[in-house]
């Protein structure tokens, strides 16, 4: 999949929609918006994106759970028993992707992102992606 070129100054990860194939939220809202741009991160920084999306926004807390989306070389080292090794480079990479995540949580909300943590865990098949902002959405 060739990977999609914003507008000058554009994030790809707002500005296109990855959800294509992906089970998410029916309506446009802010939470899809949020599940389309966390969708695209894992498609276009991982080469595989997850299968089901969905946001929740309660206050100023985002919790966005991604499911599915492992890459083969990931379901051969969990085979292997080596579920450490994958959830500690998992990680790393989202710390890594940190910035880039956060600025496009940034733009959807209109709020700042003043707290982000990622997590991921394998029977079942699940990624968590949850921010914290320094306001209600809407309310700033």
């Amino acid at each position: 999949m060739e990977k999609p070129r914003p507008p000058e100054g554009g994030n790809p990860l707002t500005e296109f929609d990855w959800t294509d194939g992906v089970e998410t939220e029916r309506r446009r809202s802010i939470n899809l918006e949020i599940s389309n741009a966390m969708v695209g991160l894992k498609k276009q920084f991982y080469g595989k994106g997850p299968t089901k999306a969905k946001t929740y926004i309660n206050d100023n807390y985002v919790f966005c759970i991604l499911e599915g989306g492992l890459t083969r070389n990931e379901k051969t080292l969990l085979e292997a028993d080596e579920h450490d090794l994958v959830r500690r480079y998992r990680l790393r990479f989202q710390e890594v992707m940190g910035h880039t995540t956060t600025k496009a949580v940034e733009e959807i909300t209109g709020c700042k992102v003043i707290g982000y943590h990622s997590q991921i865990v394998f029977e079942p098949e699940y990624a968590f992606e949850m921010f914290v902002l320094d306001a209600e959405p809407g309310r700033t």
